[in-house]
């Protein structure tokens, strides 16, 4: 039968950080990405309609 008062000891002393950041060169605003989506996909349905 396991023990449930048995307490692991926390790693760093319970401080955790997430402070890891990358710069990025290229930095894209989400309205960009959606046009380039829609961009991609309409040239893809002209292909499949044999319009190139």
């Amino acid at each position: 039968m396991p023990r449930e008062n048995i307490r692991m000891p926390s790693s760093s002393a319970g401080v955790m950080s997430f402070y890891d950041e990358e710069k990025s060169v290229v930095r894209l605003k989400p309205t960009h990405v959606v046009i380039l989506c829609v961009i991609v996909a309409v040239f893809v349905i002209l292909l499949n309609l044999g319009v190139f």
